[in-house]
């Protein structure tokens, strides 16, 4: 059972397939409206959204499916304990894909393990986002043509935003890109991706603190806001919060032909005078999300097969270091519930727990 848990879950060519079919919906849209009628999306978010839960939605029912699911954990028996392993098991009974969006850092893998049926990780915590970093592709190849020879800057949360994570993971299976990481210390690139940027990846990459240091090489500039929900401290987050803001002023600087992408909502990070200038991109961005992820829906239930009945829970050997110790994450769903300790080792010798990239 093939799922997209993690970015690189699909190959280079497997990701430009999809992009390629999101193209093909784009141009003709008629072709794919009944393409799955008769089955069903279950999206399971337990945090707040609104383009990602409405973006899958809309999917869905444009591909001529349905589409069920809760929007607010608190309304199903999450509320009493329920496990995502049981949740799963249930769900599976009712539907034929599952998305899935959570505040517990590898909640989606776990489902994965239990369900029987394909799961989308639709974000889980601050870890991995792969479906806006589909959405983030799309868009890079409609805005500029290419996924190769681009520089980029991801500016603001870069600790906590798993959609730079996500998206920075699938930028270094390209050649010639070189990233810029604009971001006060507080809330620079985990130590982890930093150390795997040097060690086992092609890109080029320069931390630096302002927006200006980069602004004139740039081909994309990737906006994101700081997440409150993500800190601990309040106090932390009050002195970082308004670190990074683009307004037209800075924009000067760049290139007539950058492009501005952010996976929103935004707060305060992008003033309101730069929607109308032609390089923000990060509404087409929104409407690209939608089509990608029509794309991903239909591949997924394509490499499915038939759906059969789950007969037991799972036993696990290779890829997985099964039984290691225990996450040091309290953001880890292997802290929380009762699942198997599972590491992996990585690229750069480390062993890592397998749901939130932990070193163990």
């Amino acid at each position: 059972m093939r799922h997209l848990i993690d970015p690189t879950d699909l190959t280079v060519e497997e990701t430009g397939q999809i992009i390629a079919l999101a193209e093909d919906i784009i141009a003709d849209r008629a072709k794919y409206s009944q393409v799955c009628r008769g089955k069903k999306l279950a999206t399971l978010f337990y945090e707040p959204s609104t383009r990602t839960r409405l973006s899958f939605t809309s999917a869905m029912l444009e591909l001529g499916g349905e589409v069920i699911g809760f929007s607010d954990a608190a309304s199903s028996s999450v509320s009493k304990g329920e496990t995502v392993a049981d949740t799963v098991r249930v769900i599976r009974c009712f539907a034929d894909i599952i998305a899935m969006r959570h505040f517990k850092e590898g909640a989606p893998l776990v489902a994965s393990q239990y369900a029987g049926i394909p799961v989308i990780n639709a974000g889980d915590g601050s870890h991995a986002h792969p479906t806006q970093t589909l959405t983030d592709l799309l868009t890079i190849k409609r805005e500029k043509g290419r996924f190769d020879h681009l520089t980029i800057g991801f500016c603001g949360d870069l600790k906590f935003g798993r959609t730079v994570h996500s998206l920075i993971k699938a930028l270094s299976r390209y050649q010639g890109i070189k990233v810029f990481l604009i971001s006060p210390q507080e809330l620079r690139l985990p130590d982890y991706m930093l150390r795997e940027m040097s060690a086992g990846s092609g890109l080029e990459f320069r931390e630096v603190h302002t927006l200006e240091e980069a602004m004139p090489e740039l081909d994309i500039l990737y906006m994101t806001r700081v997440q409150k929900e993500r800190f601990l401290d309040q106090e932390e987050f009050d002195r970082v919060k308004d670190s990074f803001v683009l307004d037209p002023d800075k924009l000067k600087t760049a290139r007539e032909d950058m492009i501005v992408l952010h996976p929103l909502p935004r707060v305060n990070e992008i003033a309101r005078a730069v929607d109308n200038d032609p390089r923000a991109a990060y509404f087409r961005q929104v409407e690209n999300g939608k089509f990608v992820r029509m794309a991903l829906i239909l591949t997924l239930l394509r490499w499915a097969g038939e759906n059969r009945p789950f007969e037991r829970t799972p036993v696990f050997g290779e890829p997985f270091l099964v039984d290691g110790p225990v996450c040091s994450n309290p953001r880890c769903i292997s802290v929380s519930e009762d699942v198997d300790r599972l590491a992996r080792r990585s690229d750069d010798g480390a062993c890592r727990c397998a749901y939130c990239e932990t070193i163990l």
